[in-house]
């Protein structure tokens, strides 16, 4: 089952901009290096999705192998993309809502944890509910998400689970896309908690972000790694 127009995003619109006030002004301080990192996340969420240039229709050929290994595409436009959980059978237009990174981050999940990748895919953990959210188009929410809670498209970030993730992001360059698949466990961990189905998912993703936020602020996390939802990931 796949979304509808309006459900995509519909998060985003409802989403209010709860924050948490940095304990010190000198935590918006940025070093050379994390300036240098946040800056090539920055330019990542520039690239919109474009099914013309070759290295992005490679990136989506490699998301079909990932997904349904065997299966010989015919041609990047195919019903059977909505199996994966987008919303027709071209996924480039679903891409329109985030841009180039949303497949960037669906592909590392697959190549970094495809045990995570096939779980959340097939919905194998837990009492599933008759409508269940569609994953491609999840994924591309769960992007979205992050980049807001970030503040990824501000000049600097101001809230402490802002600040706190580009001190991650410092320690490791992979600290967002990682943060990416961290997210989604944690969404399905929260839809399965909650007993959610369909209509609930704007309310399970505003949980996921608050539960995210919370995380963040943790004196003891330093990496990626030191988050406790880090433990939910499957390789």
């Amino acid at each position: 089952m796949v979304g509808s127009k309006s459900w995509f995003g519909g998060f985003f619109n409802r989403a209010g901009n709860k924050r948490h006030a940095p304990s010190d002004k000198s935590d918006n301080f940025l070093t050379a290096l994390q300036e240098q990192r946040l800056k090539k996340l920055k330019d990542r969420l520039q690239t919109s999705f474009d099914e013309t240039r070759p290295d992005h229709q490679d990136a989506l050929k490699a998301l079909w192998k990932a997904t349904f290994p065997g299966a010989v595409p015919s041609g990047l436009v195919s019903d059977k993309w909505k199996e994966m959980g987008w919303q027709g059978p071209n996924p480039a237009t679903d891409f329109r809502g985030c841009g180039f990174v949303s497949l960037e981050n669906l592909l590392f999940l697959a190549r970094t944890y495809p045990a995570s990748y096939r779980r959340l895919l097939f919905k194998q953990g837990g009492v599933r509910a008759t409508w269940e959210y569609p994953f491609a188009v999840a994924g591309i929410n769960v992007s979205f998400m992050l980049i807001q809670m970030l503040e990824l498209h501000s000049t600097k970030p101001k809230s402490l689970p802002a600040i706190n993730f580009i001190k991650i992001l410092s320690e490791d360059e992979e600290a967002f896309d990682v943060l990416y698949c961290i997210a989604f466990e944690m969404m399905d961990a929260q839809w399965l908690a909650l007993g959610a189905s369909y209509m609930q998912f704007n309310e399970v993703l505003l949980a996921t972000r608050c539960q995210l936020e919370r995380e963040l602020c943790l004196e003891d996390v330093r990496r990626i790694q030191d988050l406790p939802a880090y433990n939910l990931l499957y390789q």
